[in-house]
């Protein structure tokens, strides 16, 4: 069976969106992976079809109900048993490339977009959704961090990128930044590649490229070094 993924929306028209082309799209048209949007306005039941509500103790905006939320997720999780349901929210702890490698390494996965202020919280424990953020920024809606987490998960499977270590030798994978890359020209504009690559020496090619990742990491992203 292919890897499955349901993204509970309001906009399903924005999907596949930018996931139907590219490595991606000719992965689902190969039947790699599929992908179901689900109207969330379908589990509500009054007429006006409502799906939100007013904060409890007052501001601005409104909030996701919890009712209409967990009749979605009873509905998705029928549909794809065994896979987990997270509900993208900048509340969330950040996505990392080890929880990706989990949820490619599973049957698919069911994703929760939020709108307006988000989700009643109650959904969290009431029906085991995990909370994700893909970054401390807040986006108009959940749906275009749903095709983020999509996208990293999508290019994992097994025969979607092309080279087989295309997977591994990246930002990330290993705790650090990746290495720098450089083609030709091999001098561009008063700047040359770094000699050792050109050298041949495959050995200190590979120690170049580790201590260049360090330092890159410890330089852009300290804060990986010290997790």
């Amino acid at each position: 069976m292919s890897w499955q993924a349901q993204v509970v929306t309001l906009y399903p028209e924005m999907f596949p969106g930018p996931l139907g082309v590219s490595l991606a799209g000719r992965a689902m048209e190969g039947g790699r992976w599929g992908l179901e949007a689900i109207q969330l306005r379908d589990f509500a039941e009054d007429r006006h079809r409502t799906v939100d509500d007013t904060p409890a103790g007052g501001g601005p905006g409104m909030v996701l109900k919890v009712d209409v939320l967990a009749r979605a997720v009873d509905a998705a999780r029928a549909r794809l048993p065994g896979a987990p349901v997270l509900a993208l929210t900048p509340r969330g702890p950040l996505l990392t490339q080890k929880r990706v490698r989990e949820l490619a390494a599973g049957p698919g996965v069911t994703l929760l977009c939020g709108r307006f202020e988000g989700f009643d919280e109650r959904i969290f424990e009431g029906r085991g959704v995990e909370p994700v953020s893909i970054g401390d920024y807040i986006l108009s809606g959940g749906e275009t961090a749903a095709l983020v987490l999509l996208d990293a998960c999508v290019r994992l499977l097994d025969g979607v990128m092309g080279a087989a270590s295309s997977g591994v030798e990246e930002s990330f994978e290993s705790g650090l930044l990746e290495y720098p890359h450089y083609t030709r020209p091999a001098v561009w504009e008063g700047h040359a590649i770094p000699e050792v690559l050109t050298s041949g020496d495959h050995g200190k090619v590979e120690a170049w490229r580790k201590r260049k990742a360090f330092e890159d990491t410890r330089l852009w992203r300290p804060d990986l070094l010290t997790d």
